[in-house]
């Protein structure tokens, strides 16, 4: 039954990357279904059954080696904050710049197409290239660092964003989210053994067309999108069609290396999480796993990047094991190349799918605080801020929120501190490696070890300095500062110098006597631990 309730949320949650992705592309920048279903989803679907299968021959080969019949695979899938951001940032502008320089709309989608492929190689090439670094990097970044960033991306992104869809259609969403809290985190089974997920998206789904057809009150009719009753075959083959979009690919280079970099550290931090839940994996396996899938997805037609996701202890906790990765990877491949997977992403709303990313989130969350020293819980929370910074930034970045014309008076805007706006998207940028050197160079500062903190506070000083975190740009481009407008030179100069002057302050300090004391614990484990029962 594990395997079963693990298979329906990995799956569901690729569905629902898949819905997203197809959503924006083909509701925002109105482009052709066809594209999308036919050449898009067969290749990107194809990098998830490749890293599927490998994770799960992984999770046998760890169980073999330890003789823990218990262990649980490494669920992989599509990288949700990419996905969301690649179409709306690279695949979305590209399409509408060919239609306006004279491009007809299907020249423009398949161009379009190509360099997604294009973006797509380049990502797995250099993901490739990190992979062989990720293991030094667990062993030297503090816990606090690693699980709080990745805390930060489940509290604001895979949490908060999708309550949005499912109050969008509240009826239909909270019943939905309702009953997946009732069995995955109250741990109450549905009569029969029904698994919870399996029953919410049915159920969900159902009342969803119900509510059409018989028209109750509340249900506005352009909420509802009639399914389209059509299987779009195609099988994904490998093809040097990139290769045409490498040159136009390269003018949103800037933008995929971040989401590279993210995908990498995440999958660092994932590993980790892994490993505190009882599944020691080796990261540098686990990364190069999602680095070919990536590529391989990339080659054959994908536009979309694979990883490992932040929620193996909520499927370890489901009782999955490695069952459940291998059917995802099996459905999710096949469906993208048989066609079942497009009908499936136009048959279940949005709302339906949103409750299998909160619970992911509430699990992220929680094992970032359980799993870290409690000294350290300060470190975890400092690690969030940076992800809190990234939600306000997109809302500020989305046309229909605010028009370009208003957010560049926003950004540019003189005042005797810098724009609040623009200290925001900058503070967003780069938001999960800013979060794990926070929540690092923090931890090392409780624990005595001040002359380490400065080398975290160096090397984000480092960084902000070029742009790779903290970058002015919205779209979040590196850079060399001196290129950059007089305004948004200030925050290469600014965010730079601060993070220096408090690398030199830690440094000096390390030589006091204060700074040689044993670290207190800022909270008693005793007491927290009593309170728990307490409550409990």
């Amino acid at each position: 039954m594990g395997d079963l309730n693990g298979f329906f949320g990995l799956m569901f949650d690729n569905i629902a990357n898949l819905s997203f992705l197809a959503g924006t592309l083909i509701l925002g920048f109105n482009f052709p279904a066809e594209v999308v279903y036919t050449r898009m989803f067969p290749g990107t679907t194809l990098g998830v059954l490749f890293g599927d299968l490998v994770y799960t021959w992984m999770a046998f080969r760890l169980a073999k080696k330890t003789g823990n019949r218990e262990v649980t695979a490494m669920p992989l899938g599509l990288d949700t904050p990419s996905t969301i951001g690649i179409a709306i940032a690279v695949l979305g502008p590209a399409f509408v710049a060919l239609k306006q320089s004279g491009e007809t709309v299907e020249n423009a989608a398949l161009m379009t197409w190509h360099i997604g492929m294009a973006t797509m190689v380049m990502i797995g090439v250099l993901k490739v290239i990190m992979s062989f670094c990720g293991d030094w990097i667990r062993r030297v970044v503090p816990r606090a660092g690693l699980l709080g960033s990745i805390a930060g991306v489940g509290l604001a992104l895979i949490g908060f964003i999708p309550l949005v869809d499912i109050f969008g259609l509240p009826v239909v969403g909270m019943i939905s989210l309702g009953l997946m809290l009732y069995t995955l985190v109250a741990g109450i089974q549905l009569p029969k053994n029904i698994p919870g997920i399996l029953a919410a998206v049915i159920l969900g789904t159902l009342l969803y067309h119900l509510f059409h057809i018989l028209g109750p009150d509340g249900q506005a009719a352009e909420t509802y999108t009639r399914p389209v009753r059509q299987f779009h075959y195609c099988l994904p083959v490998p093809s040097l069609d990139f290769i045409n979009g490498i040159v136009p690919a390269l003018k949103y280079l800037p933008i995929a290396i971040p989401f590279a970099i993210l995908t990498v550290v995440g999958g660092i931090n994932v590993t980790e999480s892994a490993r505190v839940a009882g599944d020691d994996y080796n990261t540098r396996q686990i990364l190069l796993t999602e680095a070919w899938a990536t590529l391989l997805g990339g080659v054959c037609g994908g536009v979309a990047q694979s990883c490992p996701y932040i929620g193996h202890p909520a499927y370890k906790r489901m009782g999955a094991r490695a069952g459940y990765t291998m059917l995802t990877g099996i459905f999710i491949g096949l469906g993208g190349m048989l066609g079942y997977v497009s009908f499936i992403v136009e048959l279940i709303p949005r709302a339906v799918l949103a409750p299998i990313l909160v619970f992911i989130a509430l699990e992220i969350v929680t094992q970032a605080f359980l799993h870290c020293p409690v000294r350290h819980t300060p470190a975890v929370v400092f690690a969030i801020f940076p992800t809190l910074a990234r939600l306000l930034a997109i809302q500020f970045e989305t046309p229909d929120i605010v028009p370009l014309s208003n957010l560049e008076q926003l950004i540019t805007k003189v005042g005797s501190t810098l724009p609040e706006v623009l200290v925001i998207i900058a503070l967003g940028n780069g938001f999960i490696l800013t979060g794990m050197l926070w929540g690092a160079f923090l931890a090392e500062m409780i624990n005595r070890r001040l002359r380490i903190c400065s080398v975290y506070l160096i090397i984000l000083a480092i960084l902000t300095f070029f742009g790779i975190v903290h970058s002015a740009s919205p779209d979040a481009n590196v850079y060399l500062p001196w290129s950059l407008t007089e305004t948004a030179r200030q925050i290469p100069y600014q965010f730079g110098q601060s993070y220096l002057v408090l690398a030199v302050m830690m440094f000096l300090l390390s030589f006091t006597t204060g700074s040689k004391e044993p670290s207190p614990e800022t909270w008693s484990q005793t007491s927290l631990t009593d309170n728990r029962q307490r409550h409990d």
